[in-house]
């Protein structure tokens, strides 16, 4: 009893003292604006207001937290819940984009995450419907000696289990080759 006692007063005369402090404003030589505890060396007392506390976004409760995916627990990897991206869709090639000639058929493929992509997460390309590219840690691929005509890209991202979670827009582009006219042999 008596070291809750002591505990409650020594906190109480460390509160009082804290409220108690005063602040005050000077100007030195330079013209430099100058805060002290120290009223004797002159300046004008500075009204404290309370500091703003706002609570951080850690201390929501579970309940109200929207869920990724209803039924089972949502989690990337044991331990770690599955945190959702804010963005996640192709920035290039742009929609309906011709790819020109000179370019043979080769597209780079690149991927707009928010926030950055996770270390246990992986991002795989699709072409046409069918995976291109195997998933790896990346936000740029590279699809070469692409046929020429009409192709549509997704990309999808995997977490740690291999789970897709996300899934880009799809985007159509169209691959232009060039063509080598021979003239028919007529012997």
């Amino acid at each position: 009893m008596r070291t809750s006692l002591m505990v409650l007063a020594v906190g109480l005369s460390l509160s009082l003292a804290a409220q108690a402090q005063q602040i005050f404003r000077s100007t030195d030589a330079q013209g430099n604006v100058v805060f002290t505890d120290n009223p004797e060396q002159g300046g004008e007392e500075v009204e404290l207001t309370p500091l703003t506390v706002v609570p951080s976004r850690g201390e929501v409760r579970a309940e109200s937290q929207p869920r990724v995916q209803s039924g089972a627990s949502v989690t990337s990897s044991p331990g770690q819940p599955f945190m959702p991206y804010d963005s996640f869709r192709l920035l290039s090639p742009s929609h309906e984009q011709g790819i020109p000639v000179g370019q043979g058929g080769n597209v780079q493929v690149e991927l707009g995450i928010e926030p950055e992509l996770r270390e246990d997460h992986r991002v795989r390309l699709l072409v046409d419907g069918q995976v291109s590219q195997s998933e790896m840690h990346t936000t740029v691929f590279m699809v070469a000696n692409m046929n020429p005509g009409e192709h549509v890209l997704q990309a999808e991202l995997l977490d740690a289990t291999g789970e897709v979670r996300h899934r880009t827009s799809p985007v159509t582009i169209y691959v232009q080759r060039a063509n080598v006219n021979r003239p028919s042999s007529s012997g």
